[in-house]
């Protein structure tokens, strides 16, 4: 039975629940009085139930429809306002054991070629994406305890941290790895983490157990039941995602978000993130072979609903999606979003031969950063390069209570344009400085508190002079 604080996977995320809550949609997706009741309380900016949100999804009603796109775009702008996060995957490597079948690491595959890099590798790499400006990284690789045993990316962690190349510094490592023991959660907290990224791929168990027939990602509970474990080793900050096209989305969606419920329910803190990939081309796979492909209408729709369902968590696309759907969903609920990223293992310091392929999916935004960076700018956002609640220990609930209770502007906003000014000043082309210091200039307005308003301008003049790593 459906229990939110349950520790066992199979009641947490309850396949009868979310049924029950399939049907209880599509006999109400035309419920005028059911459909107005859940836009009101969604305008309170709280949150809404899985159930609540799957109504919202079988609503075919343009004009609710719009309502809730308007309402996703002004929760939004309140919690994060044009503030995007901006990051790159570094692939360590592609060996994996698991036979997932809608990925080319899958053990059995014989069209990519295998890659690990070495500490030298990983320093040539690092540079590389520091030189393009990058800040922030998400770690990425396949399951294998031989040759990517949790040693190997611990050193890779310790190693990252400690590259200092010219202006660059990665300030904060996000880790993408498979579900693993409590034991090994602990040692990745203690190597200072950012968030700890896992993907359900689907929630559907049926499903799930046939698209990973083989290797321990078969194990529906003890992958499903990660976090748990992470957050009780002590990782606050955790993000969560499915891939849409793998199974029905309705069901998935239902799910992701019965996931949120449960570590709010169990933690008090729902996931730092909430990522939305959709199914790519890759090496061996054809996206066209899974029917439950989701169109780029019902996409910006599914990316409004998490945005008002879970109002306070950061969302996160990837270059999975081209330009015109990020531009898309950006102000929808998106709040980061990687750039000039490279699926290929070691891809960064030196472009990877076709013969040689290596990638994990097809990438579809080619853009450099400095080209999306001033893409985003013109857009009239805020790109930013900000790492500094992470390293103030504002994690888990402490960062939640800090946007619930709106103080995230007198924090991020500064931070945000105080790490934009050092990408301008280390990094940018001259039409994007030129775009930069336009949009610096008129969201330091936006700061509400006038003393950090002018402690950030003192900032910003000592970034000019050569100062660097100022943070609220």
């Amino acid at each position: 039975m459906y229990n939110a604080k349950s520790s066992k996977a199979v009641e947490f995320i309850d396949h009868r629940e979310i049924l029950d809550t399939l049907e209880y949609a599509q006999k109400n997706k035309s419920n005028d009085e059911l459909l107005l009741q859940i836009i009101d309380k969604a305008k309170e900016y709280k949150g809404l139930s899985h159930c609540e949100a799957a109504v919202l999804l079988e609503c075919e009603s343009e004009e609710y429809n719009r309502q809730i796109e308007e309402l996703a775009k002004q929760i939004k702008e309140k919690f994060y306002g044009k503030r995007i996060v901006m990051f790159a995957p570094l692939y360590l490597s592609n060996y994996c054991v698991n036979g997932c079948i809608y990925c080319p690491y899958h053990s059995k595959s014989n069209s990519i070629k295998r890659k690990k890099l070495s500490q030298e590798e990983i320093c040539r790499e690092v540079i590389a994406l520091q030189d393009m400006g990058h800040k922030r990284l998400a770690l990425e690789t396949g399951e294998d305890p031989i040759n990517n045993p949790i040693e190997y990316v611990l050193e890779s962690i310790k190693t990252i941290y400690g590259i200092k190349h010219k202006n660059g510094a990665i300030r904060r490592v996000n880790v993408n790895i498979a579900a693993t023991s409590a034991e090994n959660y602990k040692k990745l907290k203690d190597a200072g983490i950012g968030t700890y990224i896992l993907f359900q791929e689907t929630y559907n168990k049926e499903s799930y157990e046939k698209l990973h027939p083989t290797g321990p990602k078969h194990d529906y509970a003890y992958h499903t039941e990660a976090m748990d474990r992470a957050m009780q080793a002590g990782i606050e900050d955790v993000g969560i995602g499915v891939l849409f096209g793998l199974s029905k989305c309705s069901y998935d969606l239902a799910a992701l978000l019965m996931h949120a419920e449960h570590l709010e329910a169990v933690f008090g803190v729902g996931p730092h993130t909430i990522s939305v990939p959709r199914i790519r081309a890759a090496a061996d796979i054809n996206p066209k072979n899974f029917e439950n492909a989701v169109s780029d209408a019902l996409f910006a729709k599914i990316v409004s609903i998490i945005r008002i369902a879970v109002p306070y968590t950061g969302m996160i696309i990837s270059t999975r999606e081209d330009e015109q759907t990020r531009k898309r969903v950006l102000d929808l609920g998106i709040s980061q979003i990687s750039g000039a990223s490279c699926t290929s293992v070691g891809g960064y310091a030196e472009k990877e031969r076709v013969e040689d392929n290596s990638a994990q999916f097809e990438v579809i935004d080619n853009r450099t950063l400095d080209e999306i960076v001033n893409w985003l700018l013109r857009l009239g956002y805020v790109p930013s390069f900000c790492t500094a609640c992470y390293r103030q220990g504002r994690t888990g609930d402490r960062f939640m209570k800090m946007v619930k209770n709106g103080q995230i502007a007198n924090i991020c906003q500064p931070n945000s344009l105080i790490t934009l000014k050092e990408y301008l000043n280390d990094y940018a082309g001259e039409a994007t400085k030129a775009s930069g210091e336009k949009v610096i200039s008129e969201q330091l307005k936006h700061i509400p508190n006038p003393k950090i308003r002018e402690k950030t301008e003192v900032f910003l003049q000592q970034i000019n002079s050569g100062e660097r790593d100022f943070r609220f």
